[in-house]
């Protein structure tokens, strides 16, 4: 299959850009680089442009004859949704907004769209199923929202099929080094821990110790990045016009902050002083997928299992890369 990439020189995007070409996808990488990195495109070709630059959109999807999307561009950080909900509204409704028109236009019907587990909100039961209300408490999860039901009002009225897939926390790197994590500024937990180990940073913060968890922190269900993009495959070959998924993806277990940090200095035999703060506004004490129906419907399990040899492959990227894409890109 032709497949368009939309943000796939991001992490997780670039992540789907090596998978999709190592499967024998001909595949093309759309992205502004706003907060992606050239240099994280190992396949195909890559044009840099903008979601809401329609008339290039068209272009390009019709020039390389595309027969899927897989969208992964979108501002996502919690934090600055809140702070700045415009941009949000701008770079991930208004932008897939005009997306979707350029495949109307372009006569392209399938579209596998990064969505999140932010769409729950404060959920009421765990794990988590796709029967959960969803509920945001912020701008971003929201926005994801949003898109959501316009791909179902889409689907519904074009017969455009899709999948959204709720991600849970994406993590690692791939397994052979060439490519992993780099954003900023860093707002993942892992990669922080990680900028810890090596020296960057002096200590990391715990977001509060008081939430109704055994250790007092927040729980997060980690699956590996390798793992979505399967997921990504599966669904792909699963779509036709009109069809659609609503999915979890995760690993089914949940690994508190101070977890996470002891499992890291396990990993990087290295201490990690903590810092304790106060909460986070919005962080829901617990996250964790229940992943039954992609299961069911795609025949997809994580293959990561253990935190430890997630964190292994991230950490195997920061030691390599310890200042990200950044070297080789001023290089270019």
């Amino acid at each position: 299959m032709n497949i368009l990439v939309v943000g796939g020189a991001g992490y997780i995007g670039s992540h789907m850009v090596k998978c999709l070409g190592k499967n024998g996808h001909e595949v093309v990488t759309y992205d502004n680089l706003s907060e992606g990195h050239r240099g994280a495109v190992t396949h195909g070709l890559f044009v840099e442009g903008d979601l809401q630059d329609r008339p290039l959109l068209t272009k390009v999807l019709r020039n390389h004859q595309i027969d899927a999307v897989i969208h992964f561009a979108a501002s996502a950080l919690v934090g600055e949704s809140v702070q700045n909900p415009a941009k949000y509204y701008q770079n991930n409704v208004v932008a897939t907004f005009s997306l979707l028109e350029a495949m109307r236009e372009a006569e392209v019907s399938k579209i596998v769209f990064s969505s999140t587990c932010a769409t729950y909100g404060q959920p009421q039961v765990i794990p988590i199923t796709e029967r959960e209300s969803q509920s945001p408490v912020n701008p971003y999860g929201f926005t994801k929202l949003v898109i959501e039901r316009m791909l179902a009002d889409y689907s519904n009225a074009y017969g455009i099929g899709y999948a959204a897939l709720r991600y849970f926390n994406a993590s690692g790197a791939s397994p052979d080094g060439d490519i992993g994590e780099d954003h900023d500024p860093e707002s993942h937990l892992i990669p922080i821990v990680l900028q810890v180990a090596l020296g960057q940073r002096a200590s990391i913060s715990i977001f509060g110790e008081d939430y109704p968890t055994p250790d007092g922190t927040c729980i997060r269900d980690y699956i590996h990045v390798d793992d979505l993009c399967a997921a990504h495959l599966l669904a792909l070959g699963k779509l036709s016009a009109g069809t659609e998924f609503k999915l979890n993806l995760g690993t089914g277990r949940g690994h508190s902050v101070r977890e996470i940090i002891k499992a890291c200095s396990e990993v990087t035999g290295c201490e990690i002083p903590a810092v304790v703060g106060e909460r986070r506004e919005g962080d829901p004490a617990e996250l964790v997928a229940d992943p039954t129906l992609a299961r069911k419907l795609l025949g997809w399990e994580a293959r990561y299992q253990d935190i430890q040899e997630i964190i292994s492959t991230a950490w195997a990227w920061h030691q390599a890369n310890p200042h990200g894409f950044s070297v080789s890109e001023a290089s270019d």
